[in-house]
């Protein structure tokens, strides 16, 4: 199907017209990253573009769809193995662990995440009817997520442009990547123990990339050949950093506009009167809690004017207030775009808070794993939200930080103006996005966007040798200068002697 009238007329005043009949093969991964992916990917296809998705046979959260084809691969593990391995990485965000500690705990649960998905993608990969058929299709580009390896190895491999699709990477891999300037800052001690961690959590993947592809590439040099990054932020969350020509920035690609609410969830949050609604949800991933953690939460709702709907899965109190609603899934965007919602309790994803951005409205935040204590910081430094931190939780304190996030009303204020600098943009990320991904495809790549730091070696790009050089004049210059100055002051002081001294 051809793209909408309106998405014509705005490619044709921006100068361009859309390409028509694109192949593009997509690897995602799986998850809420996939969620945001899968706009792009059914945008493409409205657009009269083929879309071809590699879906692992135990994916969670990746299905079939009228608006694009998946082809899907098998992997030598089962479903249940793979919700065993999650289940202990979900289970071990309630778990306290020291600040030291915690990095390399955080470090060992996302190896173990990995290796599943690398296994994965080894299958794939070694999957020789598959690749060949893969191959044949002469696509266009990939579009993946470079969390994982896959799509930039397949990119690699089959000599294609790749368009990654991400909020970014661990120990920020994308910015080194690119060749983004991005020094340590204020404590060298945790840069030097940061770069160690990198390398391990990284070393699968080298090992992956270096024997696939046969040569001794890093991951690292494997993604910096991408043709564009879709960043999935702004500077409405992220803090201002400098960028390189081929990252285009798409943060709120996931807000969208609010659909009618189910009659029952719609009935309860229209009769919520103007104390109004909080809405609850930890993420696609954390649906429920141990016990004693969810009984905080039930303790704190029953105190408070305001219903909840709460996306929760596990086990239920007998006496569950009457002001929650508990839902196994609920319509996020839709219920923050209410016009009585009040407040957001969120464990700082990025999709979550773009939505809450979009919408304006105040969040509670309680970060869990990954990137989600960074997210935080950023919110609150921007006074549009507060945390609590899991561990040191109580009721009491959970109910006077949910208070002050309803009550004062500098948070709504300020978050209603961040949203209005968010919103206030000439191009819809969508728009923006779908706009790079066929410049890729009309042009065969971006290489002209491609800083020339990826053609420098190290010593180079520090400026190295240009140093030592300097060094060397300025040693040279120093010592002639002082060897000057001691030949005069020894021609001077022969001089000054007495003659008779002299004979």
């Amino acid at each position: 199907p051809a793209c909408s009238a309106e998405r014509r007329q705005w490619a044709g005043r921006c100068g361009f017209l859309p390409v028509q009949g694109g192949k593009v093969l997509a690897m995602p991964v799986d998850g809420s990253h996939w969620l945001s992916m899968k706009l792009l990917v059914k945008e493409l296809s409205l657009r009269g573009h083929e879309v071809i998705v590699l879906v692992p046979e135990t994916s969670m959260l990746i299905h079939g769809s009228d608006d694009f084809q998946t082809k899907i691969f098998k992997v030598p593990f089962t479903k249940a193995k793979l919700d065993e391995n999650l289940g202990l990485l979900r289970d071990g965000v309630f778990v306290k662990t020291p600040l030291i500690k915690d990095i390399f705990v955080n470090m060992d649960r996302l190896i173990n995440f990995t290796s599943f998905q690398v296994i994965s993608c080894n299958s794939l990969l070694h999957n020789r009817p598959l690749m060949s058929q893969l191959r044949a299709e002469n696509y266009d580009l990939v579009l993946t997520d470079p969390f994982l390896p896959c799509g930039p190895v397949l990119a690699k491999d089959f000599s294609i442009p790749a368009v990654y699709f991400l909020r970014g990477l661990p120990c920020e891999l994308d910015v080194k990547a690119a060749q983004c300037p991005s020094p340590p800052v204020k404590n060298m001690l945790m840069y030097i123990v940061h770069s160690y961690v990198c390398r391990v959590t990284y070393a699968h993947f080298d090992e992956l990339v270096s024997t696939y592809l046969k040569n001794d590439m890093t991951y690292k040099d494997l993604i910096g050949e991408g043709a564009i990054w879709l960043l999935r932020y702004d500077f409405t969350f992220e803090w201002p950093r400098p960028l390189m020509p081929n990252m285009i920035l798409i943060g709120g690609i996931n807000c969208a506009k609010t659909a009618p609410l189910p009659p029952d969830l719609k009935e309860f949050v229209d009769g919520s009167g103007d104390h109004g609604f909080v809405v609850f949800t930890l993420g696609s991933f954390v649906s429920h809690m141990p016990e004693e953690k969810a009984k905080l939460f039930f303790d704190a709702f029953r105190r408070i004017p305001q219903r909840v709907v709460w996306r929760y899965t596990g086990a239920l109190p007998k006496d569950v207030p009457e002001n929650v609603k508990v839902m196994k899934w609920l319509p996020q965007n839709d219920l923050l775009g209410h016009p009585k919602v009040k407040a957001f309790i969120t464990h700082g994803g990025t999709h979550g808070i773009y939505e809450a951005i979009c919408n304006a409205v105040p969040m509670l935040m309680i970060p869990l794993f990954g990137d989600q204590r960074d997210n935080v910081i950023r919110m609150v430094a921007r006074g549009v939200a507060e945390t609590i931190n899991v561990f040191d939780m109580t009721t009491e304190n959970l109910l006077e930080t949910l208070n002050k996030v309803i009550s004062d009303k500098s948070y709504k204020e300020k978050m209603t103006k961040l949203s209005a600098i968010h919103l206030d943009r000439p191009v819809k990320p969508l728009d923006l996005a779908v706009y790079w991904t066929e410049f890729v495809m009309r042009h065969k790549g971006a290489s002209h966007l491609r800083p020339a730091a990826h053609h420098l070696n190290w010593i180079q790009y520090h400026s190295l040798d240009v140093i030592g050089f300097l060094a060397v004049i300025l040693l040279t210059v120093t010592w002639l200068t002082l060897s000057c100055c001691l030949f005069c002051a020894r021609k001077c002081c022969r001089r000054a002697r007495p003659k008779g001294k002299q004979e």
